[in-house]
């Protein structure tokens, strides 16, 4: 890894505490800090944007190995600069003093944490694996080295990326775009590319989501996933990406998956309730030790998924659940309980008590223990020994060169799945409906549309969410062409941001299941009027098997974000790809990386 040494060490210092040990197995999440408020811990959305002392405190005190940021943590540049250097000088008081591991979900595209306007976000794993057949590994390469640098800048030092699930399920509701490919070798040759561009970067990455979240139809938040493949399956296919990049260069860290795979484990445990199930593979020292580090051979660190997400906190209290990670081997906890308050303070120590007095009696392993240890020292011994800079931030996040390479990556993506001759729409086609998710997408592409045609178009648009069906039906009679958009499945909690916003998530989620249905409506409308029509798959492709047959011409994006300035400009990389492919100003040289049903 080309990571600067830190001269920090624990050699001179005297043996840390069996609380300090175990703190160091924790990484917390900070998300939300409501200080002496007395609301209940759950009901706290002050976003914690700076560290108070009390937390830096603790830190200090239990020797927290780690903390993950959240969208609501990293509000603008100079502000994330200035919390990831509370964080340090607070690990820097501790007995140890070694740097905390600071981390993050920036995988690109739907996963995203840091402000889309500063930060350079680009569209996404499946967008990179739509160039693989005409550009290899190149863009693989060069986004992570972009989001790598933009990282470090800030003082980010972990990216929980890339992921490296192979997305063989169209109904996967967590994974889809985030994957690369419905192809083992794909998804490695790409994932290894990153992981060599992120830690060249001097970020540590983190494979996820071990032994495989790809073919799966339950989201690992809201429930508990099971996956019956056979081993020599798993093999070839779940397990690939990940031994082939462990053989070339381990990365630093593995996430595991909160997922239950039989023939890997069928071993069971008794759960809080007192209920006997097949252990998850974050719970299994079958898939985490025997596995991954024996068979495999991986000798780095691991680190769970979040431990409140539904697949573990439905059936395990926090206590309990770090003691079943713990003892399968396991060195991290990744947010095992929630700091809200200082009501919540009281209720952390307590939780470090009982750990303690679990491996003082026997419940945790000691020697797993010391070994987690020696792995967690040894990746921290090579982070960057320097505070974080507001000046190089500003000029590193967002840069031109981040941004053309952003564009440069939207419009390579694009693919063509059908056209018979509708596209590139020529000057006839003065008129335009678009059909689109939400009014947001519907400016997007209108502005990007008017900006490349010089306002010469005339534009209307349906947004789904909201609609009169008589002023659609209207406006798909008066248009020359109509452009509809879907983007399926809805939004999963790890694109809102964690487990805090379940409830906000189920009610958008319920919200998005009458899109497809009005969607379809309104295309057969179109035909029967004989209009020509585009339809744009703006997330996962799979959609197409339903809209491509009501359609004339159809484009692939993988990607749908968009950014708002000040201006009330609405725009995205992959909506001025799509306008540019639309209008005749490129061609469309993506291939699909998934299979679509006929």
């Amino acid at each position: 890894m080309s990571f600067t040494s830190s001269s920090n060490t624990t050699e001179a210092q005297a043996p840390l505490s069996t609380s300090q040990l175990l703190g160091q197995k924790l990484m917390l999440d900070f998300r939300y800090y409501c200080g002496n408020s007395e609301k209940p811990s759950g009901d706290c959305r002050e976003p914690m944007t700076t560290l108070p002392p009390e937390l830096s405190a603790l830190i200090s005190e239990y020797e927290i190995g780690g903390a993950i940021l959240f969208a609501e943590n990293v509000q603008n540049t100079n502000q994330i600069v200035k919390l990831t250097n509370a964080f340090q000088s607070a690990a820097q008081k501790s007995k140890s003093q070694l740097p905390l591991f600071i981390a993050i979900d920036q995988e690109g595209g739907r996963v995203a944490r840091i402000n889309r306007e500063q930060a350079t976000s680009f569209t996404g794993n499946m967008s990179i694996g739509a160039t693989y057949p005409k550009h290899g590994d190149v863009y693989a390469t060069k986004v992570a080295e972009a989001i790598g640098k933009e990282l470090n800048s800030l003082g980010i030092n972990v990216n929980f990326a890339p992921t490296v699930d192979v997305n063989s399920n169209p109904n996967n509701p967590v994974i889809n775009v985030r994957s690369f490919s419905e192809r083992p070798e794909v998804v490695a040759k790409l994932g290894l590319a990153q992981v060599r561009a992120f830690e060249t970067a001097g970020v540590i990455s983190a494979l996820k989501h071990f032994p495989g979240h790809g073919d799966t139809h339950v989201d690992s938040h809201t429930g508990l996933p099971r996956v019956d493949h056979d081993r020599q399956q798993i093999n070839k296919q779940d397990l690939l990406p990940f031994a082939n990049i462990i053989h070339t260069h381990p990365p630093g860290m593995i996430m595991t998956a909160h997922i239950q795979y039989p023939a890997l484990d069928a071993s069971t445990v008794v759960n809080s309730q007192g209920q006997s199930m097949i252990r998850p593979a974050t719970m299994s020292y079958q898939i985490m030790t025997q596995l991954l580090r024996k068979e495999l051979g991986y000798q780095g660190v691991t680190v769970t998924d979040a431990l409140d997400m539904a697949g573990i906190s439905d059936f395990f209290n926090p206590i309990d659940a770090t003691i079943e990670t713990f003892n399968a081997g396991v060195d991290i906890a990744l947010m095992p309980i929630a700091i809200r308050d200082q009501a919540d303070i009281t209720r952390f120590k307590h939780y470090m008590l009982q750990l303690s007095a679990a491996l003082d009696n026997g419940k945790l392993d000691k020697t797993q223990l010391n070994k987690s240890i020696a792995r967690i020292t040894e990746l921290k011994t090579r982070l960057p020994n320097t505070f974080a800079s507001e000046g190089i931030a500003n000029s590193t996040l967002g840069n031109p060169s981040h941004r053309k390479l952003e564009a440069e990556l939207a419009l390579a993506a694009i693919t063509q799945v059908k056209n018979d001759g509708t596209l590139p729409l020529t000057g006839k086609a003065n008129t335009i409906h678009l059909i689109m998710p939400d009014r947001q997408k519907c400016l997007a592409l209108e502005q990007a549309l008017q900006t490349l045609r010089n306002n010469t178009l005339t534009l209307t648009c349906t947004s789904l969410q909201a609609y009169d069906s008589d002023v659609a039906t209207r406006a798909i009679k008066n248009a020359d062409v109509v452009i509809a958009a879907h983007a399926s499945p809805p939004q999963s909690a790890v694109e809102i941001g964690g487990m805090d916003d379940v409830k906000k998530l189920r009610a958008h989620g319920l919200a998005r299941n009458e899109q497809p249905k009005a969607l379809k409506r309104l295309l057969k409308q179109g035909q029967l009027l004989d209009k020509k029509q585009v339809f744009i798959s703006l997330r996962a492709p799979y959609e197409i098997s339903t809209f491509g047959p009501l359609s004339n011409a159809v484009l692939a994006s993988y990607a749908y974000n968009v950014d708002i300035n000040h201006d009330a400009n609405v725009s995205g990389p992959a909506y001025t790809a799509l306008a540019q492919v639309i209008l005749g100003l490129a061609k469309a040289e993506g291939a699909l990386p998934v299979t679509i049903d006929d």
